[in-house]
């Protein structure tokens, strides 16, 4: 099988179930996104310090690159289509029991933290920045087509963990955060 169809030669691709869309389209854009944000959670992943066991965190990312690749396919199906593997209101919920989990073992904020520290942290603070922008995108489709409501809220809570993840590796690799209001 080759890799390369031509059939986006035009500016279009194809949803799940084939109907073709224009590819600059509020749902090739939201899971363009989706896409994105997986690509550079993997790329933030590949950057943890070797001497560590980050095997727990990369478990748990692996179910989030999981199910983030999930709703990009219910991103791309079109309205009123089957989704084949729906993200329903538990994947928040383990997303929540993770975030408390790590934000048990930071420090309390006191102040905004900038986005920085060891690369691993950098690149999830990216990250985070990445599924903002895919949390914006599906709301965009949300204002003219029925999108699962879950996958949202999904999106939402994704980026608070990654904010919480930046800081437990700045923690663990002994990066100290930098905030808004000191001086370096």
């Amino acid at each position: 099988m080759k890799i390369y169809t031509k059939t986006g030669d035009k500016g279009e691709t194809s949803l799940v179930y084939g109907k073709r869309v224009s590819k600059d389209s509020p749902r090739v854009e939201a899971y363009g996104d989706c896409d994105e944000a997986n690509s550079v959670i993997g790329s933030a992943l590949s950057l943890l310090p070797q001497g560590e066991d980050w095997s727990e965190l990369k478990a748990v990312f692996h179910i989030i690159q999981t199910k983030l690749f999930h709703i990009g396919a219910e991103l791309a199906t079109p309205e009123g289509k089957k989704v084949g593997w729906p993200i329903v209101e538990d994947d928040v919920l383990y997303l929540e029991q993770q975030i408390d989990k790590l934000d048990a073992e930071l420090p309390a904020l006191t102040n905004f933290v900038l986005p920085g520290g060891h690369p691993a942290a950098a690149s999830f603070h990216i990250a985070r920045t990445v599924v903002r922008r895919a949390e914006r995108s599906t709301v965009r489709i949300m204002e003219t087509e029925q999108v699962n409501a879950i996958a949202l809220k999904y999106l939402n809570r994704l980026s608070d963990y990654l904010f919480v993840v930046a800081r437990y590796v700045n923690k663990v690799t002994g990066y100290k955060e930098s905030n808004l209001h000191e001086q370096p």
